[in-house]
């Protein structure tokens, strides 16, 4: 009976941080939904402004991936470094 108990309090005190994990993630990703929503709203976002972002990620990606493919340190690189 007590190895029962045992295993109930630890199966208690294992879940206890998980629900609350679970909970955070639920509310965080409500909360993400709605500035998704509250951005799209925005009178300035026009698609000029969306492709210049989509362009300027892409050109940060190619530069992570330059990065990564790499053994130089791209950070110690001369400032005008473009591609």
């Amino acid at each position: 009976m007590e190895a029962a108990k045992r295993w109930a309090w630890a199966l208690a005190r294992g879940s206890l941080p998980v629900g609350v994990g679970v909970l955070l993630w639920y509310w965080v990703a409500a909360g993400e939904e709605q500035r998704i929503e509250t951005l799209k709203a925005l009178p300035e976002i026009t698609p000029e402004l969306l492709a210049q972002r989509k362009e300027h990620n892409r050109l940060v990606m190619a530069a992570l991936k330059e990065a990564a493919e790499t053994d130089e340190n791209v950070a110690r690189r001369a400032v005008p470094w473009r591609k």
